[in-house]
C-alpha cells in the first residue's frame, strides 16, 4: 500500500497528536484513507463518523472483541481501521438519538 494512501492517526498512548513526527514514528498509528472514504459513504456526516469511530476504538481498547475477523483482510489493522471496516460492513449502525454499537 502506498504511503499516500494512509493518514497519520495519533495513538492514545502517545498522549495526543505528534506534530511533525515522521510516518515511521512508533507513536503514530495509520488509518487507511480508502477505508475512511468508504465509511464516509455509509455515514456521510463527518462529525458523526468521527464520534462513532472514536467510541468504537475506545471499546476495542477496553477489550471488546472486533465484530469482524481482522485476519481475513491480509494486512495489519489498527483499532481505527477495524472500527471503519465494521462501519463499512454494517456491523455498527447509528441510532437516531445517540450512537449505538451493536
Amino acid at each position: 500500500m502506498a504511503a499516500s494512501n494512509i493518514i497519520p492517526f495519533p495513538s492514545a498512548r502517545s498522549g495526543g497528536g505528534v506534530t511533525g513526527a515522521p510516518a515511521s514514528s512508533p507513536s503514530l498509528r495509520l488509518m487507511k484513507s480508502d477505508l475512511i472514504e468508504k465509511a464516509s459513504k455509509v455515514i456521510n456526516h463527518p462529525p458523526l463518523l468521527i464520534n462513532l469511530v472514536s467510541k468504537r476504538v475506545r471499546q476495542l481498547n477496553q477489550g471488546r472483541a472486533p465484530l469482524i475477523n481482522p485476519a481475513t483482510y491480509g494486512m495489519r489493522l489498527g483499532q481505527g481501521d477495524i472500527a471503519l471496516l465494521e462501519i463499512i460492513e454494517g456491523k455498527i449502525t447509528l441510532d437516531t438519538g445517540d450512537t449505538e454499537v451493536k
